[in-house]
């Protein structure tokens, strides 16, 4: 069974933060990682979405500490290939993401399924990029 997200504060020495806004729906997620060493330490979210958007939030809230980030965006290739073309829903520890399989059929919800993802992934971005400015090592 997947629950509401629960609600957190944003931690304001993250090392990456994202605000992903849809503009149809009015969906919004506030995510905080911390990253070190290509591994989530600390994740931190605010979740005003539709029930899709939490559903996915939890999923992600649940599993992404102790994550590597190049493993979470292989997880969103593998969310849009189930969601956009048939491609297998996600095992392991993040199989409970099955329970969207449903929404392929509803093209203009997919957006909504994928909202912590956009926001997950644009924060690995910034971190990686700061990575590459700090003598092109990742700490």
């Amino acid at each position: 069974m997947i629950r509401r997200p629960p609600r957190s504060t944003p931690k304001p020495s993250s090392a990456a933060s994202d605000v992903y806004k849809r503009q149809l729906c009015g969906s919004k997620v506030t995510v905080d990682l911390e990253i070190s060493k290509n591994t989530v330490n600390s994740f931190s979210h605010i979740v005003k979405a539709c029930a899709l958007g939490q559903a996915s939030s939890s999923v992600m809230a649940k599993n992404i500490i102790g994550t590597d980030i190049y493993e979470l965006l292989d997880l969103k290739t593998k969310m849009k290939d189930m969601l956009k073309d048939d491609g297998l829903p996600p095992s392991g520890k993040w199989s409970d993401l099955e329970v969207l399989q449903p929404v392929k059929g509803y093209k203009g919800r997919h957006s909504s399924v994928l909202l912590t993802f956009d926001a997950v992934e644009d924060c690995i971005n910034q971190y990686l990029l700061k990575s590459e400015k700090s003598n092109g090592e990742i700490s």
